[in-house]
């Protein structure tokens, strides 16, 4: 379990550098050059490249809030990250509005459309996208233990998990609504499309920012759990971690290193979500909790936790498996065509 964790922890810390950096320096995909806000904006040069855009966020942003040894003291960046989400939604809001009112959405469909190129197995493959945009559970014992009211938790990740779901759905319906089949893995990268005006070429540009901002303030709280779980685990007997200043700057820094070193070895991503997420997220999120419920060593769980966690553990499996074999389906049939 510990193992996964770390897993999917320090994916998420390199995906947070990666999308920063494919949103301010662009990225390629299928053979298409997408091109980020500073290269729009001023060209291509060797300070807008991705590896030194990355090293900016990382020294001006990231640093100064993972050196923060209280998780208390991450709630400003924290609610700004939030309303940096809301901010997204709302933009991408307007804009499907606006294009409804033109006509020029594009017609939902209620059934997917399937044919020689797409199975009905590819939809597996979304969920672990899902599964890891929810896996981050870990964070609920270290907030709560600095609640005044520890008990006030639960509420607050109901309201999360009811805010999550909102702002998910919110983007999955509006986003197909503007680019319908055209839409991308990365919706980010559909907004870099030219605008025949200059309201739209701003709102465009305020999709992809609000959104690498957010990832941004959002990557300390992802840090704080591993650091603190990768210090207990090497150091069982050492003092608390934010008492020994060498150790804390040791263990912040090298993971820091080590996601930006990840973020820049891996330029397209994407697969390796999906292998994450049908791997160890699955694990961390359904399997190892289920599991924990049936065992039941602390006698809590009812008859019907275990049957619902039984359920979901033969759930998860089932679909764990058929997402990996469609991705390394498709994985074999794009290098055969290339």
């Amino acid at each position: 379990m510990w193992i996964d964790f770390v897993v999917i922890v320090l994916f998420m810390n390199a995906f947070a550098f990666l999308i920063a950096g494919d949103v301010l320096s662009g990225s390629q995909s299928g053979g298409t050059v997408h091109l980020g806000v500073l290269r729009e904006w001023f060209g291509i040069h060797w300070w807008n490249s991705r590896e030194f855009s990355i090293l900016v966020i990382v020294v001006f942003v990231m640093l100064p809030l993972v050196l923060l040894r209280r998780v208390e003291l991450l709630k400003f960046s924290s609610f700004v990250s939030v309303l940096l989400a809301l901010v997204f939604v709302g933009i991408c809001t307007v804009m499907a509005i606006i294009a409804l009112v033109q006509g020029k959405t594009k017609d939902p469909k209620l059934i997917p459309h399937l044919d020689e190129h797409t199975s009905f197995f590819d939809l597996f493959t979304a969920v672990p996208i899902i599964v890891a945009a929810f896996t981050f559970h870990f964070n609920v014992h270290p907030i709560g233990v600095e609640l005044s009211k520890p008990s006030d938790m639960l509420l607050a990740v109901r309201i999360a998990l009811v805010l999550c779901a909102t702002v998910y759905f919110a983007i999955g319906l509006f986003g197909y609504l503007l680019f319908g089949d055209s839409i991308m893995p990365d919706l980010l990268v559909n907004f870099d499309r030219n605008s025949a005006t200059a309201t739209g070429a701003v709102l465009n540009d305020a999709v992809r920012l609000s959104y690498a901002l957010h990832l941004m303030l959002v990557f300390p709280l992802l840090n704080f759990p591993l650091r603190a779980n990768i210090d207990e685990f090497l150091f069982p007997k050492e003092s608390l971690l934010a008492s020994d200043t060498k150790r804390f700057l040791v263990l912040t820094i090298s993971l820091l290193v080590f996601s930006y070193l990840a973020a820049i070895a891996f330029p397209n991503i994407w697969y390796l979500f999906q292998f994450v997420g049908s791997t160890s997220a699955v694990c961390l999120g359904f399997i190892f909790p289920g599991a924990i419920a049936v065992r039941n060593v602390n006698g809590v769980s009812t008859r019907k936790d275990k049957i619902m966690a039984t359920i979901m553990i033969v759930l998860a499996v089932v679909t764990s498996i058929i997402a990996i074999s469609t991705n390394i389906y498709n994985l074999l049939g794009d290098g055969e065509k290339s």
